[in-house]
């Protein structure tokens, strides 16, 4: 094989809906604040019985459900996560656990925002050189659990959920070849510390890095692809704030593309807002079978990484 391929997607979300009227019940906002500021308008949150692993093995049972596939065909398990509350067992062995997967190497990747699109990317490397065969990539994230709820500039953003790819070999490339890279002066503007942690940010920081650096960046993982922006059938940025994705999609240059925008109906999921959004524009329609469609994740660190992949 060549290359390696998304064979299906799944997404998940908690049943429970926060809306901005419920958090202006809790800190000085409203909902007209939230929205002009960043577009949200509901967010999704996971109760103190819903761990970070349950979020990842719903979604990723999806994915294989999507895909025709066992538990037993997987031989790899990535989970993108900044949530997970205990370093060991970690979220991939947990998921393998819940799920049945027998026997697969299982690890986790802390690039927080930017986690799935590294998890992806690591994934193709294992199927091109030979070291996994199937591989569940999963993006998962309980945000509401490291929320300073005190804080409006910061609970207003975060909702739970999770999104999963299953990634097998192909015999021509349907992953783009990866662009990552990061900003280490600048890796404190996004971070989850302290104890218990919470998450922290500068904001116009992160939005003026955001809308000017990452433009020539993303256009740079579309070339790697071999293609031009305007080819793209899809982009699908890490849901932050829709005044960061809405200016970053145009600057791109992506004329002809769906932009992902669910960050109005999810909030900011980090690691599980890229499989979350692209799940959903599948299962919608918005994209067809082999369109092309660029991922882009950029955050935590300031961390950032992004490939063109082919729709399932």
């Amino acid at each position: 094989m060549n290359g390696s391929r998304i064979a299906a997607v799944g997404h998940y979300q908690p049943a429970k809906v926060l809306t901005n009227e419920d958090l202006a019940g809790l800190v000085d906002t409203s909902d007209e604040w939230i929205r002009s500021r960043v577009g949200i308008r509901t967010r999704h949150i996971a109760g103190p019985d819903e761990p970070v692993d349950e979020l990842a093995a719903h979604a990723a049972a999806k994915a294989l459900a999507a895909a025709g596939l066992s538990p037993a065909d997987i031989d790899l398990v990535l989970v993108a996560t900044s949530t997970a509350v205990d370093r060991s067992p970690n979220m991939a062995a947990r998921v393998a656990a819940r799920l049945g997967i027998p026997q697969a190497a299982t690890m986790d990747l802390n690039v927080v925002c930017a986690g799935f699109t590294h998890a992806l990317a690591t994934a193709d490397h294992a199927v091109r050189a030979g070291g996994a065969s199937r591989v569940l990539v999963i993006g998962a994230d309980k945000m509401s659990e490291v929320a300073d709820w005190s804080d409006r500039t910061t609970c207003v953003l975060v909702g739970d959920g999770a999104g999963a790819a299953v990634v097998e070999a192909a015999d021509e490339p349907a992953i783009g070849p990866v662009l990552w890279g990061s900003v280490p002066e600048m890796g404190n503007a996004v971070r989850i510390e302290g104890t218990p942690p919470r998450f922290a940010q500068e904001g116009q920081s992160v939005y003026r890095w955001a809308t000017t650096q990452l433009p020539p960046i993303a256009r740079r993982a579309c070339e790697r692809a071999g293609l031009e922006p305007a080819d793209l059938a899809g982009v699908v940025l890490h849901q932050a704030n829709l005044r960061i994705i809405e200016p970053l999609a145009e600057k791109i240059g992506a004329v002809n593309a769906v932009v992902a925008r669910d960050v109005t109906e999810s909030g900011n999921t980090s690691a599980a807002s890229i499989p979350l959004a692209f799940s959903k524009l599948i299962e919608q329609g918005a994209v067809a079978t082999g369109d092309p469609v660029l991922l882009f994740g950029f955050g935590g660190n300031l961390s950032y990484a992004g490939q063109v992949v082919r729709c399932p």
